[in-house]
């Protein structure tokens, strides 16, 4: 009794793992009567246990083979492309092997053991389906961000056509640069085209070959541009040393203002100096007239230069907070201010494109500006002044920017 009563909590276990190792899809797929309800092969429990197991491993091998028969379709087309190790088809190789050792099993009688492979491979079958899902899951992801990236070397392709006329108007060579321009732009198309075809196995070669012309095409254009910089290296330098003066000058006050309120402005003295050394070595060339190794001087002194140029900012940042501080004191005067400059810019850009100056950078950044000052107010009436600051500062920064423009067309 104890024998009949352990083979029947097996085989009650078995039912419980049928039901939960077949795929919904063929579960509900299978073998139903005519008025639509499913059959119960289970259901008599007066059958005794040997044919039990013969019913369950009959309904198992029917099952076993539609699940075969979905893992063939969807994996055999792929099998070449997929890697050697891939777990994929480490676990569609077992499937197929304990399916053929469970058919052979029923048909030679041997139903518990039938039952078992037959629950052996339908896991396997299930981990191999499911690895293919997630693997075209992740495939999609991956081209979806490499259709961003080609959508994005619009703006590359812009600069690199913008460098060509720079170059050409200067007198260089552009022929190379040209030719990888276009060849490098005709790549990356090719694999929009390949993945608007879903060919992802195409637009996986075109995609490294696009990248490889890329390669080209930086390397070229590096040189190009060097060439364009030493053809105007006279104009580089002058731009250099004047918005140096007064970024210096802006230094220098910093520092004595904050000596005066006993602050620590070590760090930003040393890099003055660092740069004021730079500044120094680049305008003593300038002066001799050579242009070029007082260009060269700054190309070798980057870090330092940058280094200072973000010092600086950040002395210009908080000085910004402090005038925008000081003018939220009293709201209606500086809603009035901001105002009235806005007016004030966008009649004086509109007379600066009437002479046939390019504002359309400007006149952006004048929208932007009204913009922010739009959600700043709102966000006070909404009893958020903490929120409406940053927008204030932002505002205030692009008016600054738009009145240097005029100022330099003026």
């Amino acid at each position: 009794m104890a024998m009949v009563g352990t083979r029947g909590l097996a085989m009650a276990l078995v039912i419980l793992l049928v039901s939960s190792a077949l795929p919904l899809s063929l579960a509900e797929g299978s073998d139903a009567g005519a008025n639509g309800t499913a059959p119960e092969p289970y259901g008599d429990l007066a059958l005794d246990n040997s044919t039990r197991e013969m019913v369950i491993a009959g309904q198992l091998t029917e099952q076993l083979q539609k699940l075969s028969k979905l893992a063939e379709n969807k994996i055999e087309p792929i099998k070449d492309k997929l890697p050697e190790n891939s777990t994929i088809l480490t676990h569609y190789k077992l499937a197929e092997e304990y399916k053929e050792r469970a058919v052979s099993e029923y048909e030679a009688g041997d139903c518990y053991n039938s039952i078992r492979d037959s629950l052996t491979a339908m896991h396997h079958y299930k981990v191999a389906l499911s690895g293919l899902k997630e693997a075209k899951g992740r495939g999609q992801d991956e081209w979806a961000h490499i259709r961003l990236e080609i959508e994005r070397m619009a703006e590359y392709f812009r600069f690199v056509e913008k460098t060509i006329r720079l170059a050409e108007n200067q007198g260089i060579d552009v022929g190379n640069l040209k030719e990888l321009y276009n060849e490098t732009r005709d790549a990356y198309k090719a694999v929009l085209d390949d993945l608007k075809a879903r060919d992802y196995e195409k637009a996986k070669e075109d995609y490294e070959t696009a990248r490889e012309k890329k390669a080209l095409l930086d390397g070229e254009l590096k040189k190009v541009r060097e060439e364009l910089a030493y053809a105007n290296a006279d104009k580089i330098v002058k731009d250099f040393l004047a918005k140096g003066e007064k970024e210096i000058e802006i230094a220098q006050n910093a520092i004595e203002k904050g000596i005066e309120n006993g602050y620590n402005v070590t760090r930003l003295q040393e890099s003055l100096n660092a740069f004021l050394d730079v500044y120094n070595e680049a305008k003593s060339l300038a002066e001799e007239g050579k242009w070029e190794e007082a260009l060269k001087a700054i190309q070798d002194n980057r870090e330092t230069i940058a280094q200072f140029h973000r010092a600086v900012e950040f002395v210009l940042r908080k000085a910004r907070e402090g005038e925008l501080e000081e003018k939220l004191k009293d709201v209606r005067a500086f809603i009035r201010e901001m105002s009235d400059r806005v007016q004030k810019d966008w009649k004086a850009l509109r007379e600066l494109k009437g002479r046939g100056i390019n504002t359309q950078r400007a006149e952006a950044q004048l929208r932007a500006a009204v913009q922010e000052l739009r959600t700043g107010l709102h966000l006070l009436k909404t009893e958020k002044p903490l929120g409406a600051k940053p927008h204030f500062a932002k505002a205030l920064d692009m008016l600054r920017r738009v009145e240097e423009f005029i100022s330099a067309h003026s």
